[in-house]
């Protein structure tokens, strides 16, 4: 099978090549930038031939999978994002707020054109998304793809694998839904049996893991569910409006292209700084990513009947949601590709912060001024609209890229 990586001279590359296997006979990289290509590609060893290639058109034709782990505006972006953000006194984390929403601005555009160049030119291809922000760029490329892109995150995967570890089970059933990066563990399910309120009673249990820790017993025993990390920025915005994390990525990756380090010093130095302010990390994981998309690979490939955390199309799987959204819940993947599975309704204030900011990707997916304006001020973190304007008009003023909302 010939696997195309769009974003090919992205950091964690490496990664994904690590875990491949015999399915893969051809692996293609694709990047904008051919020195941080050539740079990836010297780190790679064994596995599969590799193509590097700049060439959109080339990389895509033949494949059988598509990753897309692009960043538009790199690095340097993001820390724009965050600076700007914070100038204006609100949070710029990157896939959360206003940073979130500059960020979605930059990449929806360029989704959607490689979108329509998948469609002519792999149709028969999957596309697996990396790419943030996940569920918008996911719901942007299925205009063109329909179910054929599936978006991945490692977020609930680590989620619900320490949640079971808390519990000392083994495999049992994840009731989870939401959106990317804005998700609730709703239930743990062995045979009848639900065992999260058991763990949310249980302190001690509750403080052996990083979500436990990072929101407190009280708190998620009030909640009754247990929140994504990502929900930190939206309930504890005042202690999160700091992070910076971007400025800190450029220059350590800097240092990497440029020669200065070699790419595992770099990658360990960076899984110990994730979140750093917000929790403590139970070990140095390799990501997830890589993980969940080799599984999903490996079941629409092999035709193996796996249950993966995906962002997919709703489906009527969440009722405050059209059938197009694009959400995060478990589904059941084949060669078919992947459905969603039952889940429990959210609760009022779950379903409340899925609605607006669905609402948010969707003006950003409009790419009008006007629609950018609206997804800035009605953003459950942007309090004003003076700020929100001032925010879109410094981003486009700061991002080439967002020249078309001049």
């Amino acid at each position: 099978m010939r696997l195309v990586i769009l974003g090919g001279g992205g950091f964690r590359v490496p990664l994904v090549h690590k875990v491949l296997d015999g399915h893969i006979t051809e692996l293609v990289l694709h990047d904008v930038d051919a020195h941080r290509l050539a740079a990836i590609r010297h780190v790679l060893r064994d596995g599969p031939p590799v193509t590097a290639t700049t060439d959109l058109d080339e990389a895509l034709r033949g494949a059988d999978f598509v990753f897309s782990a692009i960043r538009v505006g790199g690095l340097a972006g993001r820390a724009i994002d965050e600076e700007v953000a914070h100038a204006h006194g609100v949070l710029g984390q990157e896939t959360v707020g206003a940073g979130g929403i500059a960020y979605g601005l930059r990449t929806v555009p360029v989704a959607d054109r490689i979108a329509r160049r998948v469609a002519e030119l792999a149709p028969r291809a999957w596309v697996v998304n990396f790419t943030n922000p996940a569920g918008l760029v996911t719901e942007t490329m299925a205009r063109h793809l329909g179910d054929r892109v599936i978006g991945i995150c490692d977020s609930p995967l680590g989620l619900c694998r320490r949640v079971a570890k808390a519990l000392g089970v083994e495999d049992p059933a994840f009731d989870y839904a939401g959106l990317n990066h804005l998700g609730w563990l709703q239930g743990v399910h062995l045979g009848t049996e639900n065992l999260l309120p058991t763990l949310l009673a249980d302190d001690e249990a509750l403080t052996g893991f990083e979500e436990g820790r990072m929101f407190g017993a009280e708190w998620l025993r009030a909640l009754g569910v247990i929140p994504n990390e990502y929900l930190h920025y939206y309930y504890s915005t005042r202690e999160a409006m700091g992070d910076s994390r971007g400025a800190f990525l450029l220059d350590q990756q800097r240092r990497f292209y440029d020669g200065e380090v070699d790419w595992e010093t770099t990658r360990l130095e960076r899984e110990a700084t994730y979140m750093a302010q917000e929790r403590e990390r139970d070990s140095l994981e390799s990501g997830g990513y890589e993980h969940v998309a080799m599984a999903l690979m490996r079941a629409i490939a092999d035709n193996e009947t796996a249950t993966l955390i995906l962002n997919v199309p709703n489906n009527s799987t969440l009722s405050t949601l059209d059938d197009e959204a694009i959400v995060e819940v478990p589904c059941e993947v084949d060669a078919a590709g992947a459905r969603p599975l039952p889940v429990s309704p959210l609760p009022d204030h779950a379903a409340g912060l899925v609605t607006s900011v669905k609402a948010v990707d969707r003006l950003i997916m409009e790419g009008t001024r006007p629609a950018a304006l609206k997804a800035f001020a009605l953003h459950p973190l942007v309090d004003s609209l003076a700020t929100a304007k001032s925010l879109l008009d410094t981003y486009v003023r700061r991002h080439p890229e967002l020249a078309y909302l001049s």
